[in-house]
């Protein structure tokens, strides 16, 4: 199988990567709930991680992050804790759901939402996000990269411009996490959440936000911290504010490992690679006359991603017989990120995604091209 749907979560990880999470499974205890080996091991595992991704991300130090399962988490995690009665936030159509749902959840409750337009290409303007400020507004909250068009937005941009207004800034980093340079502080980002299975190459079911010490985010689970247990509240302080109950221990070893490993290959060696393949198909099918292409391929800022159409076949159609003729798994549909579907006129077919990672080949990209164009060359 040639599997091409990185955007979704990465198949192939790195041996140290697997060969740390089956070591996790027969040494580690419970972090926090003991003093005896396996336990402490545990402990230090998991303080390391967190030293890891604050270094990685630009972070304050191991104490700014708190694990969580998945970026959703700490999507819903920064939204319900930040986001006030008569608020006002801003954000993009180009949004996934796991923005989205919180942020209409808070608007049903009385918060203010001003969704940015995005053009043909899948872009959102600046100096609308600035003409959108108002006197209540308190945050903008968008993603960093989109996962249906593979389009990078400006962070740091955005960052300075919500510096001049006195905005909480919270990045989505799902697309971009492991495959674009991410520095918190220099790009004047307040809440970074992130998922370890995608450009990280980690395992499912880990995650984390970044936050910096100046932001105070409430509780979003409470209950067992391993301290403070006689305290009726659960504890304010990070990281253990944002935590409750057992982490994915296991996985966060294999998140570890990942960071190594994105650290020695050298994370601008693994963009460079995941681009150029990206690259590479993009000038296979975008010249084919029934295949539309969509976002903006004018600019060099992307992710290793391309979305399409194939005339004659909804986006499933065309991912089914990939899969089923040729072996090849891609992501057909709106990829839980609905309103940007309607800016590329793609509401009801949706787009077919290859996206690549740093395990895949030229020859597989070039295999996938030739299968659009053998599809593409049946309807004519």
């Amino acid at each position: 199988m040639i599997y091409l749907d990185n955007a979704a979560t990465t198949l192939y990880k790195p041996e140290p990567v697997r060969r740390a999470v089956y070591q996790a499974m027969g040494t580690m205890g419970n972090s926090g709930r003991g003093a005896w080996g396996p336990a402490l091991e545990a402990s230090r595992v998991v303080y390391s991680v967190r030293e890891k991704a604050s270094e990685f991300f630009g972070a304050w130090g191991g104490a700014s992050v708190a694990f969580t399962g998945n970026a959703t988490e700490a999507l819903n995690t920064a939204i319900e804790g930040l986001v006030k009665k008569g608020d006002h936030v801003i954000t993009t159509q180009a949004e996934h759901n796991s923005v989205l749902r919180p942020l209409y959840r808070k608007e049903k409750n009385g918060a203010e939402l001003t969704i940015l337009p995005v053009d043909k290409k899948g872009n959102f303007s600046l100096e609308e996000m600035e003409k959108a400020v108002r006197e209540n507004t308190t945050a903008v909250i968008c993603t960093h990269a989109s996962n249906v068009t593979g389009n990078l937005f400006p962070a740091e941009k955005i960052g300075k411009l919500c510096r001049r207004h006195g905005l909480l800034f919270i990045l989505d980093a799902s697309q971009s996490a492991g495959e674009v340079p991410i520095d918190m502080q220099k790009m004047h980002i307040d809440v970074l959440c992130f998922t370890g299975h995608k450009g990280l190459m980690g395992p499912q079911g880990t995650g984390g936000i970044c936050v910096d010490p100046q932001v105070k985010i409430p509780p979003y689970k409470v209950g067992g911290s391993g301290i403070l247990s006689f305290d009726r509240e659960h504890p304010g302080c990070m990281p253990e504010a944002l935590e409750a109950g057992t982490l994915n221990i296991h996985g966060l070893a294999g998140l570890g490992a990942a960071f190594d490993y994105l650290k020695e290959k050298g994370p601008e060696k693994v963009m460079e690679h995941e681009e150029r393949l990206a690259g590479i198909f993009y000038e296979e099918v975008s010249g084919i006359e029934s295949v539309e292409v969509y976002g903006d391929f004018s600019s060099p800022d992307r992710t290793a991603v391309v979305s399409l159409n194939v005339e004659g076949y909804s986006s499933k159609e065309a991912g089914d017989i990939l899969a089923q003729k040729y072996q090849i798994a891609t992501r057909a549909g709106v990829h839980c990120a609905p309103l940007i579907h309607n800016a590329l006129g793609t509401r009801e077919r949706g787009t077919l995604r290859f996206s690549f990672s740093w395990f895949n080949t030229e020859e597989e990209v070039r295999r996938a091209a030739l299968a659009v164009k053998e599809i593409a060359g049946e309807r004519k």
